[in-house]
């Protein structure tokens, strides 16, 4: 009994002097681990949410409408795929605030185009060989319907170089290609350059996703070149984004100064200019050109950057850059001329870039434009016959923390840390945000104008460029055959799901299935006339 005793007061002392007063030890406190904080009625919260009624009527409405809500089992004529570059659930969240707070609204509410659709889901984003995706093969997953390698665009994990590249049963072909074949109409609209990994997806068969303007293998053709003669891309009848220089040869410098990048000599723009000869074709490079373009046109090819187009907060109303919103209006306008409908791929691109550079409100502004868009193409198209999906390709290391009040600024101050120091609400887990510790002592955001669109939010790990994170993404849906995209699924069944509802594909469609049930009513009806006759003269 003494010798248990001993050992008791022993441990009681080794955790005394391991975890002393005032120490950062894990303590199960509930009110240190969720502090409370009492705020007055008269802060930004509506008088009429303290009540209970509202919130009872609120739920009550929303389930009504989801009851009522009746399947959608129409083929659907047109899809419109919206890819939001790693637009993770955290950047939706923060950018709805922000959103909403900077229409003097209640931020918190605000819901995004896209999550006012009626159907929504989880994707899981790993390629075939990384636990976290990049933007190729998340690319070839989503539009092909196949997990591959990263960086890998439009081919199986066998492709790893130039020669098994050669091998053309190792591509796989997007649905882009699949509507083109029942000749539906075709287009990307992109905010990267229309080369880039997400847009490369739809029409490009590469290994590695560098090969944009030169492979170093005159074997294997690089992604703009097959954006010309390759077979999906030579049919797309609307191009829409940045990379002139990836078009050009190096020995030209284009209309805004910039020069070319290829070293073949070739300029392509001149050459699909030349492969559309016969048909009304026409090219542009800036808004003025977008906006008053013929949409009669048979195909459209619009280059408005050298490189990526610009952020959005850094054109505001510029005449020479246009929106995602713009160029999706033209694209729906001069595709929806096709009776056979079409296949629309539209990505907000540089939602991943700011990201990358820890430049939280630029993405939360691309966001909001993401959105923009999307509130387009709902305006323009019927839910009875128009697929809308939009994604994502992969998240990032980004979150929300702290314990702020409702209405807090979503740029503005988390919290107060156990060093006194204030910290950020946003914030990255690595990345160029990162702050040199001065004598152990946390770096201080606070006295930063957290309102600059080029303020580098916090980072935990000092890298150059913050890195994707490799959790599910989120799928909205609305339109045909949208209740089949609910539930958690693997990224690469998006594009199945897609073909199914607008019947294209070698896979199972809607179609198929609608002639198979009547067949097979049929043959049960003979049937069943067959026996009363067998029972009433046999």
């Amino acid at each position: 009994m003494i010798h248990k005793l001993f050992l008791g007061l022993t441990v009681i002392a080794v955790v005394i002097q391991a975890y002393p007063e005032g120490s950062s030890s894990y303590v199960e406190d509930d009110a240190i681990m969720h502090p409370r904080r009492i705020y007055p009625k008269n802060s930004r919260i509506a008088q009429e949410e303290f009540q209970s009624d509202y919130w009872i009527k609120q739920a009550q409405a929303t389930l009504k409408a989801k009851k009522e809500k009746e399947l959608n089992k129409n083929v659907a004529k047109n899809v419109i795929m919206f890819l939001g570059d790693g637009l993770s659930i955290g950047t939706i969240k923060a950018a709805r605030v922000w959103s909403g707070q900077q229409r003097g609204e209640d931020g918190e509410a605000t819901q995004l185009a896209m999550e006012e659709f009626p159907y929504a889901g989880l994707s899981k984003t790993y390629c075939l060989d990384a636990q976290t995706a990049d933007s190729a093969c998340s690319a070839t997953a989503y539009l092909a319907g196949v997990k591959t390698n990263d960086g890998a665009i439009g081919v199986n994990g066998q492709s790893v170089n130039c020669a098994t590249n050669l091998d053309e049963s190792n591509h796989v072909y997007s649905i882009a290609k699949w509507s083109q074949d029942v000749g539906k109409k075709t287009g990307i609209v992109t905010t990267t350059r229309v080369t880039h990994a997400s847009p490369a997806g739809v029409y490009a068969h590469v290994p590695n996703r560098d090969w944009e303007s030169n492979t170093g293998n005159a074997d294997c053709a690089d992604i703009a070149h097959q954006l010309l003669y390759g077979e999906t891309g030579k049919n797309i009848n609307v191009i829409l984004g940045g990379g002139r220089e990836r078009f050009l040869p190096n020995t030209t410098i284009d209309v805004e100064g910039s020069s070319g990048l290829r070293v073949d000599g070739r300029d392509l723009i001149e050459e699909w200019l030349n492969t559309k000869a016969g048909s009304k074709a026409t090219y542009i490079w800036n808004r003025a050109e977008l906006l008053s373009v013929d949409i009669d046109n048979d195909y459209l090819l619009g280059l408005f950057e050298a490189e990526h187009m610009q952020y959005y907060l850094d054109v505001v109303d510029d005449p020479l850059e246009p929106t995602l919103a713009e160029m999706t209006e033209v694209a729906i306008k001069m595709l929806e001329k096709s009776e056979n409908g079409y296949f629309l791929f539209v990505e907000g691109g540089r939602i991943d870039m700011a990201h990358h550079g820890n430049l939280a409100k630029k993405s939360l502004a691309e966001t909001v434009q993401f959105s923009e868009a999307i509130e387009v193409a709902k305006r323009l198209t019927s839910e009875e016959d128009t697929l809308i999906v939009v994604t994502s390709d992969h998240s990032h290391v980004f979150s929300q923390g702290g314990y702020p009040p409702r209405g807090n600024d979503i740029l503005g101050i988390g919290g107060r840390g156990k060093d006194s120091i204030l910290y950020t609400s946003l914030s990255y887990a690595n990345g160029p945000g990162y702050r040199q510790e001065v004598d152990g002592a946390r770096h201080d955001f606070s006295a930063y104008d957290l309102s600059d669109k080029e303020l580098r939010f916090p980072a935990l790990v000092q890298l150059s460029s913050e890195t994707h994170s490799g959790e599910d993404v989120g799928i909205f849906a609305r339109g045909p055959w949208a209740h089949l995209l609910s539930g958690v699924l693997e990224q690469n069944v998006i594009p199945h799901v897609m073909a199914y509802a607008s019947c294209v594909g070698d896979g199972a469609t809607a179609c198929k299935d609608s002639s198979s049930n009547i067949l097979s009513s049929k043959l049960f009806l003979m049937l069943c006339l067959s026996i009363v006759y067998l029972r009433r003269y046999v």
